[in-house]
């Protein structure tokens, strides 16, 4: 006789994140699931902006220097499958990782991550993510908070954030790591009411 009873299978946490319906964002922070439905209009518009500006000067090289791979929510894995994060964008010098990994999974810890915050998710990203950020040696972090209009840049130093710039509303904003092309904040908030269409 079997001495051990049939027990139901029960799905690893990074299975439970696969199986996630679509629409719904999933991630594992220090061994919890954690959801979030899709970002709001103001959201995208603020990854939109920043990464354009960014993308076209460090990743195409085309008004900078070229050099990185730049992400919008790339599904990143620090340790397996036991902590997955998914910043609204992410950045890697291709000195770091040459290639673009196939699939979803990238095993390489960034050089940079972006968390735009939304009153849902603004604790979790400040609280968790970028602490977990620290942990594994992420060397800069911006914030940007639509609601408030500004944009937090952090850089790390012997695995302490340490604020390099804090800008808000119609600045100019020349940061770290990318210092050679200059972004308007001013168009990362479009105007509040209807769009006409």
């Amino acid at each position: 006789m079997d001495p051990q009873p049939d027990r139901a299978y029960s799905p690893t946490l990074y299975e439970s994140l696969e199986a996630l319906p679509e629409g719904v964002t999933g991630e594992i922070l220090n061994g919890q699931l954690h959801t979030q439905p899709r970002p709001s209009t103001r959201h995208a518009r603020a990854a939109i902006q920043l990464g354009i500006p960014i993308a076209r000067g460090y990743d195409d090289g085309i008004d900078g220097p070229g050099g990185w791979w730049i992400l919008i929510e790339p599904e990143i894995h620090f340790v397996y499958d036991t902590e997955v994060t998914v910043p609204d964008l992410a950045g890697w010098r291709r000195e770091r990782m040459p290639y673009l990994p196939e699939g979803h999974r990238i095993e390489v810890v960034p050089d940079w991550v972006c968390e735009i915050l939304s009153p849902s998710t603004a604790s979790k990203d400040r609280e968790v993510k970028i602490p977990l950020y620290a942990r594994y040696g992420v060397s800069y972090a911006w914030l940007i908070d639509p609601g408030k209009q500004t944009l937090e840049v952090y850089r790390l130093d012997g695995g302490i954030w340490v604020e390099s710039g804090f800008f808000s509303g119609t600045d100019q904003v020349v940061a770290p790591p990318f210092e050679a092309v200059s972004i308007d904040l001013g168009l990362f908030w479009p105007p509040h009411g209807s769009v006409a269409v």
